[in-house]
């Protein structure tokens, strides 16, 4: 473990907050820090459009946070013995509809005051004297904290192309970068956001991902699904969300027509554009539906070849591939589409561009699959992706920072 950081203090604004029923990176961050430095987790405080909206899937987490504005409850929660969660008794403007520039910065630096007014009285409680900030891309709420709370050093955390989607896209196309170039330092899971905040701060790095494959065991066998028996012949399998968004729909029918003696298998939810699919019709494509996290490592136990067809967009193109390293834990011989977030892979994974391509990797994939040497560097490969490495490479990237401004 690296110690030499200006503080043994941490305090984290995150996207999600500790209570989201999804998983989050922000989380597993925290938690991996707090194996040896303090932690101070900042939940995202209520505001006003959610109130107002008091919708039946929110209800849950505005009543406890109601309850917290009323002081009814208190707003630290102990996760461990050097992680603690706070929720500010504050209500913000919900201010995304304001058209970008001066107006939404003003009404932004006076939620963001409300926030750091609150986060304050938590440093006095958690008796935090100096801090190191991370910012798990709360790229509105917390745009000026650093000014604010005046950390010994400030960390922006890029984890997903946000700019891409109409929310953020509106101020944050104007206002990430800005957020970037003022941090000490940017961190980012996926070369391709590495090299978007490189654009604005000459200190960013790529820190890779953590990722949890305890289920995806190499050395465990299973029992072939019900669902499976009766697929013969060299099984070609995804696992995932089947969203015309995220998946090449139309190069996935190319290929499974192009190669009627292989067996396509789908293991994941269906949106409208693949039920609507020339893929039902297909006697050697078969969709499983979905099923429950600890199920999956039995269906992928039984692909020769993993495949991740990826759909090139601005919301896909930056993204960390995280069923890769699934894939790939399990020894899977994978194909998948090349992109910039793709060549921390290149070697382990056959990367293609076209349908042709695809065709290509997958026959030679398939002559892999017996090849216990490359199942084994496959295997090691992801189980090098710990959330212990990822946070490791942040705390040098903060040490290397804290050299180039210290030479200067």
């Amino acid at each position: 473990m690296l110690l030499h950081l200006p503080s043994q203090n941490f305090v984290i604004f995150g996207q999600q907050p500790w209570d989201t029923p999804i998983g989050s990176n922000c989380k597993n961050i925290a938690l991996e820090l707090s194996k040896n430095f303090n932690v101070l987790y900042v939940n995202i405080p209520l505001d006003r459009f959610t109130i107002l909206r008091n919708s039946p899937n929110d209800r849950k987490h505005i009543e406890y946070r109601k309850s917290i504005l009323k002081r009814r409850i208190k707003p630290f929660e102990n996760i461990n013995d050097r992680l603690i969660t706070f929720t500010p008794r504050v209500v913000l403007e919900s201010i995304n509809w304001l058209p970008d520039g001066p107006l939404f910065d003003f009404f932004n630096k006076i939620n963001n005051r409300r926030q750091a007014k609150e986060v304050k009285f938590a440093l006095k409680h958690v008796g935090f004297k100096d801090f190191i900030l991370f910012n798990d891309s709360d790229m509105f709420r917390s745009f000026y904290m650093k000014e604010l709370l005046n950390p010994v050093f400030s960390i922006y955390y890029s984890r997903d192309n946000l700019i891409s989607t109409d929310y953020f896209k509106k101020h944050g196309t104007r206002i990430e970068p800005l957020l970037i170039a003022k941090s000490d330092m940017a961190a980012a899971n996926s070369i391709y956001l590495k090299n978007y905040c490189a654009r604005y701060n000459p200190n960013s790095y790529y820190i890779g991902q953590g990722c949890e494959l305890d289920l995806f065991d190499p050395e465990k066998s299973y029992d072939k699904p019900a669902e499976m028996q009766h697929i013969q012949g060299p099984i070609i399998g995804y696992i995932g969300a089947l969203l015309k968004l995220r998946l090449d729909l139309a190069l996935l029918e190319k290929i499974a027509k192009a190669r009627p003696d292989w067996q396509f298998v789908f293991v994941g939810p269906e949106d409208e554009h693949f039920k609507a699919s020339p893929l039902h019709q297909m006697a050697n494509v078969h969709f499983l539906g979905p099923r429950k996290p600890e199920e999956l490592p039995r269906y992928l136990y039984f692909f020769d070849v993993a495949i991740n067809p990826q759909e090139i967009n601005p919301m896909t193109i930056g993204n960390y591939p995280r069923k890769i390293d699934e894939y790939l834990a399990m020894g899977k011989p994978t194909v998948a589409t090349r992109t910039e977030a793709m060549e921390a892979f290149e070697g382990y994974v056959h990367l293609a561009t076209t349908a042709d391509d695809y065709l290509t990797l997958i026959e030679k994939a398939l002559s892999e699959k017996h090849d216990n040497q490359l199942k084994a560097r496959r295997i090691a490969f992801a189980r090098s992706h710990s959330w212990e490495n990822s946070v490791n490479d942040m705390l040098r990237g903060i040490e290397e920072t804290l050299k180039k401004k210290n030479l200067n």
